[in-house]
């Protein structure tokens, strides 16, 4: 019996166009991610990770495990936090305008990291132990959970998660990704965090 599925978008495959078509996100969705989730599954059958959760495998498990289960979480993460675009507010909108001066000011840089990063990976705004935020770069799979971090977004620069729609265009991808960003999802997640 499996023990990860296929976890249903929070929107319709057609909502996020154009910043992500249809195409894209039943390629990303539907493909990809079930392809990561299939292959975790077999992977852990019968093995001592087989009922232990996503966390628990990306902290304590590497080679193929860690590559599959981070890549499940990397990819639920990052689908879950689209849909309407909202406005930063609150604590955490607080806390990045201390840090970097303003949203925009972040969103340069955080677009900046990921355009940087050689391959593929991710880019992620992230807290550290103390609570310090951070925008924190990933290689192919890593998870600042790895790392003892705590993700409160992440953008994919994998090029499967934009190459249908920009081409090699991965700033403009990054750049188009705030106009469907929900920060509802992003302050839910810090607020968690913060009343642990």
């Amino acid at each position: 019996m499996a023990t990860f599925s296929l976890k249903e978008l929070p929107y319709s495959s057609d909502s996020l166009a154009p910043v992500i078509s249809k195409e894209t996100l039943e390629y990303h969705h539907g493909k990809h991610l079930l392809t990561y989730v299939n292959n975790l599954n077999g992977l852990i059958a019968g093995s001592e990770f087989e009922q232990k959760s996503l966390e628990y495998l990306i902290k304590n498990s590497d080679g193929a495990v860690f590559n599959n289960a981070a890549q499940v979480f990397n990819h639920v993460f990052y689908f879950e936090q689209f849909g309407k675009q909202t406005e930063i507010k609150g604590d955490l909108a607080n806390l990045i305008e201390a840090k970097w001066g303003s949203t925009d000011k972040f969103k340069t840089e955080f677009c900046a990291a990921g355009a940087s990063l050689f391959g593929s990976g991710w880019v992620w705004l992230a807290t550290d132990k103390n609570g310090n935020i951070e925008i924190v770069k990933s290689q192919n799979a890593e998870c600042p959970l790895k790392f003892g971090y705590i993700p409160l977004l992440t953008f994919d620069v994998w090029e499967h998660a934009y190459y249908i729609d920009y081409r090699n265009r991965r700033a403009d991808y990054l750049a188009a990704l705030w106009n469907i960003l929900d920060w509802q999802v992003i302050e839910n997640r810090f607020s968690a965090i913060v009343h642990k």
